[in-house]
């Protein structure tokens, strides 16, 4: 047996569902397209893409010892629907994404990776770095390279065996290994994935503007959410599969077999009025080991209140007004905007004199209306 088909005997044993390898000169046309992608300034708030560009775009700049890369993936296929719960919005649900259901995943195959680098050097020698979307690495064009699957018009990986539901993981070593034969584009005219991204982040098939995507917005983007992308928002309060999920060859995808990604019966459709009302200590308490915990309460509770204000529904009204004094502008900035759309415009005059006495955040004096006529009618302070 080969160096390459043991890796593959012994990752597969550690628990991994698919192996494969590349070359670090295999993702040269992706690095040019990386520097286009940051040149038209599609990467949004993500600067730690631009400051590290050199190192991401090409592997041997990140580690010039660099010879090969084993490339591993890890199935997280869900159980239900993922779009079952988007449509339900005034049902005072949200929907978060598959991927942060349950446990933190770079922690899971953090540690496999580890045992299998660990396992590399005592049994076929060689230096080992070991890389889960911690590091200025383009894991997916590497795994299409190793022939894990292909990015499609989406962007995200494709796989025949497991469809869009594969976690990725990285192994770079001094070692020589061959490389896969790269899989070939099988995404052939569909565009489904295109069509149905409720915020149009895609300007074209295979390119991806980051500052549209509802992923992008509910995790990256630090601000408030911008006015023309809240109600196609929905009750999307972290992260986003619509893409992932409409693709055709989900229909090979099988459920995942790691319970630490199998969801929590409390992430399936978790209550807004309960999340809005958190504060940061029972936000880490109740998000512990989920990788929703690293965005912090403040920005995770933005994006329940956008949902709080999709929901047209009024009894979440008062969740909604116990934010409006929130210490933190960025969670008064959101709630403003979600109560008005649940309350009636005499209401928000009334609440509005009150609060502008002593705001002081200027984005939060704009959701308020500051400046505008105190009511009128298709006046902009309702919307």
């Amino acid at each position: 047996m080969n160096a390459a088909a043991k890796i593959r005997e012994h990752a597969l044993s550690l628990g991994f569902d698919a192996v494969g390898f590349a070359l670090p000169s295999d993702i040269a046309e992706a690095g040019c397209n990386l520097i286009k992608f940051i040149a038209l300034g599609r990467h949004g708030d993500m600067k730690w893409m631009s400051e590290k560009l050199d190192r991401r775009s090409d592997p041997k700049t990140l580690w010039p010892e660099v010879r090969s890369v084993v490339m591993v993936a890890t199935n997280y296929g869900p159980v239900a629907d993922p779009l079952e719960n988007i449509s339900d919005t005034d049902t005072g649900t949200g929907t978060i994404s598959i991927y942060a259901r349950n446990r933190d995943y770079h922690k899971i195959l953090k540690s496999r990776l580890k045992q299998l680098g660990n396992w590399m050097s005592l049994s076929l020698g060689g230096k080992m770095k070991v890389f889960v979307d911690t590091a200025p690495v383009m894991e997916k064009p590497l795994a299409q390279a190793a022939g894990l699957g292909w990015q499609g018009k989406h962007t995200n990986l494709v796989s025949k065996a497991y469809g869009s539901w594969l976690f990725l993981g990285a192994i770079f070593t001094t070692c020589d290994l061959p490389s896969e034969p790269a899989i070939s584009d099988s995404c052939g005219s569909c565009r489904r994935c295109l069509d149905v991204c409720p915020t149009h982040a895609f300007p074209a098939p295979y390119q991806l503007d980051a500052r549209r995507c509802i992923s992008y917005l509910t995790i990256e983007h630090k601000g408030q959410i911008a006015k023309e992308f809240r109600a196609a928002m929905g009750n999307r309060i972290f992260g986003c599969d619509d893409c992932l999920a409409v693709c055709p060859w989900n229909k090979f995808a099988r459920a995942t077999r790691e319970t630490k990604l199998t969801a929590r019966e409390d992430l399936l459709a978790p209550d807004l009025s309960m999340l809005v009302g958190l504060s940061d200590q029972e936000f880490r308490s109740f998000f512990a080991g989920s990788p929703i915990k690293r965005l912090g309460r403040d920005r995770f509770v933005r994006n329940v209140l956008v949902a709080v204000g999709n929901s047209a529904n009024p009894a979440l009204a008062d969740a909604a007004a116990a934010r409006l004094t929130d210490p933190s502008p960025l969670v008064r900035g959101m709630a403003v905007w979600a109560w008005k759309q649940l309350v009636s415009p005499e209401q928000v005059v009334e609440r509005r004199t009150i609060h502008l006495r002593w705001e002081s955040d200027a984005e939060v004096l704009v959701e308020w209306g500051q400046g505008l006529p105190p009511y009128g009618n298709g006046s902009p302070l309702f919307h």
